[in-house]
């Protein structure tokens, strides 16, 4: 049983606002997530529940703390349901999401390295991103000191990052070439050498911390292997997330390959790791199911109780209130 924690480019205007005031679990983690960002989290919480925002919910300032924090609460409510994951897997800030829910970092702590991370990413000269149909050899040439390889999620579903002006001259040539490509939200180029110096400069506030072993083993996906004690102790392993690049499909490939039969839960806005996942090979042969809480694209409020309403019907067989973490030879719910 894995969680999935997607990250940067999932977010939207409202993203599970649906469930706030509804679900009482989800209620209480996401207001604790507000109550963590401290000064900022009323503006954070307005903003993510106003019709008219007043600031982006792709500038880094919203995206960043509204999908750590919508994660954070999506988390929670399914393990409040009784589901015990066996390993979580976060994309991009969706990995500081899985840190917090393992306890490697309490909620405080985990709050603090994303706004001290947001803020100098907000410093950082602008970028963006650009998710491509292609693998990550065929995107070789467009590779350069400025444009990098963001994330790997698919053999053949590869994000580029780098400077706009860039960004737009290779999206012209792929297009002409006929690759499909498109833009991903967002206006900072994550997982990018443009981040470098603004982000590492967390590595002062992360020293300051101790963080713990996990509670759950989290599969990162940096190194695409569970995080050990000593990768989690190193504070330069944390500042460069904004940097490094996500390899999400060698982790979930590497996590599938090891076990005969795998549950993955999406705990997030939409549903694109769940998408992903679906089409792995093993998952296609049957060895696994996929579950979503949210639905697969922005609508109405309505829409987010119904898919969650739905997803806890699905996983009710896996569901153990009281305490043994499920087996893995329990029936699984269709995907």
């Amino acid at each position: 049983m894995a969680l999935l924690l997607p990250g940067q480019g999932s977010q939207y205007d409202r993203m599970a606002a649906g469930l706030y005031r509804h679900e009482p679990s989800f209620t209480a983690a996401i207001d604790e997530v507000f109550a963590a960002f401290g000064a900022e989290g009323e503006a954070l919480r307005q903003d993510w529940l106003g019709v008219t925002p007043t600031v982006s919910i792709d500038h880094v300032t919203r995206a960043q703390p509204l999908l750590f924090a919508v994660d954070y609460a999506l988390g929670r409510m399914v393990m409040n349901w009784g589901l015990r994951p066996d390993v979580l897997i976060g994309h991009s800030v969706g990995e500081l999401v899985a840190a917090a829910l393992a306890g490697i970092f309490s909620l405080p702590e985990a709050a603090g390295v994303l706004l001290d991370r947001v803020h100098r990413i907000d410093a950082a000269p602008p970028g963006g991103m650009l998710a491509v149909a292609a693998s990550v050899d065929a995107l070789g040439p467009y590779v350069s000191e400025t444009v990098s390889i963001a994330a790997i999620n698919a053999p053949k579903q590869t994000i580029l990052a780098g400077p706009d002006e860039e960004l737009e001259r290779i999206s012209a040539e792929l297009r002409s070439t006929g690759r499909t490509c498109r833009r991903v939200p967002a206006l900072s180029a994550f997982h990018s050498p443009v981040l470098a110096a603004a982000a590492r400069g967390s590595v002062e506030h992360l020293a300051a911390l101790t963080p713990r072993s996990p509670r759950i083993p989290v599969v990162s996906c940096y190194t695409t292997h569970p995080l050990d004690d000593a990768t989690i102790a190193d504070p330069v392993f944390w500042a460069d997330q904004p940097v490094a690049p996500v390899r999400f499909w060698p982790a979930l490939d590497r996590l599938i390959a090891s076990h005969d039969r795998v549950v993955c839960v999406e705990t997030g806005p939409g549903q694109g790791l769940a998408q992903i996942a679906r089409r792995h090979p093993a998952m296609r042969a049957g060895r696994g199911s996929v579950i979503a809480v949210s639905p697969a694209r922005p609508g109405p409020e309505d829409r987010d109780r119904g898919t969650t309403a739905a997803a806890r019907a699905a996983l009710a067989g896996l569901i153990r209130p009281s305490a043994p973490r499920p087996s893995r030879d329990l029936p699984l719910p269709a995907s």
